[in-house]
């Protein structure tokens, strides 16, 4: 049997989950959709308000326990004390002491989310979760697994990495992960929690009845033949499959019945005007950054309501203390994920200060495990607090992540960013002879005499990806400009 203090580590890390799942959510939402959980935040707990003046929360004095409002029930003193506090840390988060928990229940996640598809992915998955029949330790597997998500439905997070996110106390072994994974990836929309389209798409196929007519050719096709089907090659696909055409036809019919993005239909993604989370300014010749303080929620308790629960008994004084332990909670998580963005953000700016002053070629490569590093925090940390977050600086308005690029190596055994490359074959293209445009093999060759070591084939993806054309679509353009008298 357990020892009794490892019990009671492992129960209050469970009951903290709620918090922790909230830090997480906070740190991934953009702009608006911050806006909108305050709000609804807001409307339902009486003790939060929003504070008119200064951007930033305030911290509520302790209010008296159950016990505690017992054994002072007849004293006129004001005095409250704390409850007990454990300690804990968000390994995927900077490393912060959270404090104050709670014997309220409310904020657990269940009641905070309903069934509505047309809510958001997330919402929807953590309510099948709480629905279903998960351990204590499954469920906080399968919110780590959730947590790692993209809008589109698709696992970002490696195994490792779901691992590495949760308590330490929980001994959580690579195989229960795995088997956590496949069912979430049953639920509702079946194939999330997937890596990719042929991923989900397999899965879908093998959630259906077995019976389901072409199911199995079209799990063969799906495993071995998707490059077949995607050119539409209807003889190679009979021929390799041994099927007739009435089955191949059949099969792809079910193929392309499926969804091969698991989130599409709770794409709740809107147009929206884009506004800077995080300036960039030079201070002193140096670069700084701070927060947009319009994006700033403002937000403080509402004294009448914590004087109200130093008067009150009773279920009143439950449900009170419950919201004043969630407005808490609230408010600690934004002041990390502020402080999360701006530690994030001011590490890119020192490694990416040749860019702000010199412009795309000046680009250095960078991945998530380099800032996670510089500022001691999980990837993952880095990935939230980098998606749909936009930085203005003197050259513009940018995702965080647009800074982050791959390597490309250098003749001296140096790196530079693929970002840096696209920069300078642009600058090439611009300046080719109109009569015979630069090929693959020229712009790898005139990138390999300034030490720039770039095969062919990824001159021609870096090409496509600024929606250029092939030398010959560009010679045929020149030609109809010049006819045209461009």
């Amino acid at each position: 049997m357990p020892e009794p203090s490892l019990q009671l580590r492992l129960a209050q890390k469970l009951a903290l989950a709620p918090q922790l799942q909230q830090a997480i959510r906070l740190l991934q939402l953009n702009r608006i959709e911050l806006r909108e959980y305050i709000q609804e935040v807001l409307d339902s707990n009486p003790i939060l308000e929003r504070d008119e003046g200064e951007g930033s929360v305030e911290s509520a004095e302790p209010v008296p326990t159950k016990a505690e409002k017992t054994d002072t029930a007849d004293s006129s003193s004001d005095s409250v004390g704390d409850e007990p506090v454990p300690e804990w840390e968000m390994d995927s988060l900077p490393n912060e002491q959270w404090g104050e928990t709670s014997s309220y229940e409310g904020f657990s996640g269940e009641a905070q989310i309903a069934d509505d598809s047309e809510g958001g992915l997330l919402d929807h998955l953590l309510w099948q979760i709480n629905l279903s029949h998960f351990s204590e330790v499954d469920t906080a597997i399968a919110q780590a697994v959730v947590y790692g998500l993209d809008e589109d439905g698709f696992l970002q997070e490696t195994i490792e990495e779901i691992r590495a996110s949760l308590a330490p106390e929980l001994l959580v072994g690579e195989d229960e992960v795995l088997a956590v994974l496949h069912r979430v990836q049953r639920m509702e929309p079946v194939g999330v929690a997937t890596r990719d389209p042929q991923e989900c798409i397999r899965v879908q196929l093998s959630s259906l009845p077995s019976d389901t007519p072409y199911r199995d050719l079209a799990l063969r096709i799906a495993r071995d033949y998707l490059a077949l089907l995607a050119r539409h090659d209807m003889d190679e696909l009979r021929k390799r499959t041994g099927a007739k055409e009435e089955a191949v036809v059949g099969a792809i019919e079910l193929i392309q019945s499926l969804e091969p993005r698991p989130g599409s239909r709770y794409d709740n993604r809107r147009d929206e005007y884009l506004v800077p989370d995080v300036y960039v300014t030079q201070v002193d010749d140096e670069w700084s950054v701070s927060l947009n303080p319009e994006n700033e929620p403002g937000l403080k308790l509402n004294n009448y309501y914590i004087d109200l629960l130093r008067k009150s008994g009773g279920s009143d004084a439950d449900y009170l203390r419950g919201r004043l332990q969630e407005a808490r909670w609230l408010m600690s998580s934004l002041e990390l994920r502020n402080r999360t963005l701006m530690r994030v953000s001011q590490a890119i700016v020192d490694v990416q200060k040749d860019f702000i002053e010199n412009g795309e070629m000046a680009m250095k490569p960078l991945i998530l495990k380099d800032i996670s590093e510089k500022i001691e925090v999980h990837e993952s940390t880095v990935s939230r607090a980098t998606t749909r977050k936009y930085m203005l600086t003197p050259r513009g308005l940018f995702e965080l992540k647009y800074f982050f690029s791959s390597h490309v190596r250098t003749d001296n055994g140096g790196a530079v960013s693929a970002t840096a490359v696209k920069a300078r074959l642009q600058v090439l293209l611009q300046n080719e002879p109109h009569e015979k445009p630069l090929s693959d093999q020229d712009l790898s060759d005139l990138l390999r005499q300034v030490g720039i070591l770039v095969a062919r084939r990824t001159v021609a993806k870096y090409r496509e990806s600024l929606g250029i054309g092939s030398s010959s679509e560009r010679r045929r353009l020149y030609r109809l400009q010049a006819e045209m008298g461009v």
